[in-house]
């Protein structure tokens, strides 16, 4: 049996075409497949504007940039994340204060939220940025009505959920990332994401004076732009305006990336087909599965499932001697040395660290065969058969 690994890029013959006609092409960066991008994926999740970066950190960096986040300001955030979803606006200096998450979606538990923005004044936060962790939506409509209420902007930290979507208090559909309730979205394009640019990522937003700014900061803070510059010297003047970063990405990164986006439905059709196999197959196992509520499609970056402390090892252990490299996502951050290092501690957020204990993602993505997930879930039913006869 060949290795299956927890996550992995899927590149058809059509991505390579986009690719090598990309690197046979006048630009191999700051041309026009970026701007193409850019606006597919605007079209497709109904959203004004995007904007496409380097990668999804440089993007949570790029958004507290444009919300002016400055050393000591606060900003909410989960424990069950990528230290990232933290580490963008650490970077300015930002206090980052860790809400524990809800036990059944593992996402920010708002109604926690709600009682550490009532102990403070309002307008302590500067910015809250929940996680749609696994591809599962926060509930941006009571988000936003707290944002409204507290002061607060809103970034959805997305990057585990294009294509995902839910449903309003009025029964429409929001695509996660159309920020109707929030005023920036980021997206990662990492290999093991639905869309694998290698690298990459992309923030969203309907503000324009956000958009601006993010675009003029992920190119060291320069602007060519007649209407914005101060003096106009000719053709080829330019102005560095504010301090920015060098946050581009390719010509060949944003032609990839359009070429997978063209089949993120697919992605997403086939993902939860794979996730109700694994419901089906797993529910008489001492295994709790993955919560959805209705209205929402579940974009299933991740397929977690929830085992007994005692048997968490041993079973990671076992699949991956049959060569399943599950994974252990995430190690909650404020228990992560550096955030320790500046008075966090472990029993702060119980709830996540109790689901860490516990969570083990399962080989997750579109071209997983069916011959492989079947032997994914025996190798699985194996291990509690050898728990049986043992009796451990």
């Amino acid at each position: 049996m060949n290795p299956i690994s927890y996550g992995h890029q899927l590149i058809t013959d059509e991505d390579i075409l986009a690719v090598v006609e990309t690197l046979k092409s006048d630009y191999l960066t700051q041309g026009p497949r970026i701007p193409e991008f850019e606006q597919k994926f605007a079209d497709y999740l109904g959203v004004k504007h995007a904007c496409m970066v380097s990668n999804g950190t440089a993007a949570l960096h790029l958004c507290a940039m444009a919300l002016g986040i400055q050393p000591g300001d606060k900003v909410i955030t989960t424990p069950i994340t990528f230290v990232a979803s933290a580490n963008g606006f650490r970077y300015l200096g930002a206090d980052i204060v860790f809400c524990d998450i809800d036990s059944k979606t593992f996402l920010m538990d708002l109604d926690k939220l709600e009682e550490i923005l009532k102990a403070s004044p309002k307008g302590t936060y500067k910015a809250v940025v929940p996680v749609d962790f696994a591809g599962y939506p926060i509930d941006e409509e009571r988000l936003h009505q707290l944002a409204l209420e507290y002061g607060f902007k809103t970034v959805i930290d997305a990057c585990h959920a294009p294509g995902g979507s839910w449903t309003d208090s009025k029964g429409e559909k929001q695509m996660i990332g159309n920020c109707k309730y929030a005023d920036l979205s980021v997206f990662s394009f990492h290999p093991v994401k639905h869309i694998a640019a290698g690298e990459g990522g992309a923030i969203t937003t309907n503000n324009a004076e956000l958009y601006r700014k993010v675009a003029l900061y992920r190119t060291h803070g320069i602007t060519k732009d007649p209407e914005l510059l101060t003096q106009n010297d000719g053709g080829w003047y330019y102005e560095m305006q504010e301090l920015g970063y060098n946050y581009r990405i390719t010509e060949f990164q944003a032609a990839l990336a359009t070429s997978q986006l063209s089949r993120l439905d697919w992605s997403i059709k086939r993902r939860n087909e794979i996730a109700k196999r694994y419901d089906d197959a797993l529910r008489n196992l001492p295994i709790l599965t993955p919560f959805r509520a209705e209205g929402i499609t579940h974009a299933f970056h991740l397929y977690v499932i929830e085992v007994h402390p005692i048997r968490r090892k041993a079973l990671y252990d076992y699949l991956h001697e049959n060569n399943i490299f599950s994974q252990v996502l995430y190690i909650p951050a404020h228990t992560m040395p550096y955030y320790k290092s500046l008075g966090h501690k472990e029993g702060e957020c119980p709830v996540a660290e109790d689901y860490y204990k516990r969570c083990l993602a399962l080989p997750m993505y579109p071209s997983l065969t069916d011959e492989d997930l079947q032997y994914i879930i025996d190798t699985i039913w194996e291990f509690y058969a050898e728990v049986g006869k043992n009796g451990k």
